[in-house]
């Protein structure tokens, strides 16, 4: 047992070190993001869910770090790494639809400047909508219209439309919009 950590001593010790250091950038980003999401004043669930992208972002790094700490060739992991993103890149051109809704959803977490709760206008020429924010989330806005009905909105289609923001003064007496 003493000829393996003697023999491996190098690669603990860096294995040990790449840990302490992706962990307290892990630490940092969920604490950033957290306070962030305060600031903002979205929910806690937003921010943890950008919380766990930057995890599994670090988790990678970590193994591509790691297997250069192991001894792995450049040429394997390139060999490696391209056969994966191969097929990563067929099968992610299948659903893009849903990975352009998640970075959507990334983007405005740190600069959507409606927040849930406010009274929103989308100009969308085939579908105008106008109706409060009642949760944002990865894929798609949660909105309810005047009368009621609940509308699903996708996060990268309200990135391509005009927004209006409804001030208060913009509604009238009973609630509804004047516009």
């Amino acid at each position: 047992m003493d000829s393996i950590f003697q023999r491996y001593n190098n690669q603990i010790l860096y294995t040990t070190i790449l840990l302490i250091v992706l962990f307290t950038i892990r630490a940092l980003i969920v604490i950033t993001v957290k306070k962030i999401g305060r600031t903002s004043g979205t929910t806690e669930a937003r921010a943890g869910l950008i919380g766990r992208y930057a995890t599994v972002t670090l988790v990678l790094i970590a193994i591509l770090i790691e297997a250069f700490i192991l001894g792995a060739e450049t040429r394997d992991i390139t060999l490696v790494f391209s056969s994966v993103f191969a097929v990563i890149g067929i099968a992610l051109f299948a659903i893009w639809s849903i990975l352009s809704n998640i970075t959507s959803g990334v983007i405005m977490f740190f600069s959507f400047p409606y927040k849930v709760g406010d009274k929103i206008k989308i100009h969308d020429k085939d579908y105008p909508v106008i109706a409060i924010i009642e949760d944002i989330r990865a894929f798609q806005l949660i909105l309810r219209e005047d009368n009621g009905n609940l509308v699903t909105y996708p996060n990268n289609l309200i990135l391509q439309k005009a927004v209006t923001l409804l001030q208060k003064d913009a509604l009238d007496d009973s609630g509804s919009s004047i516009l």
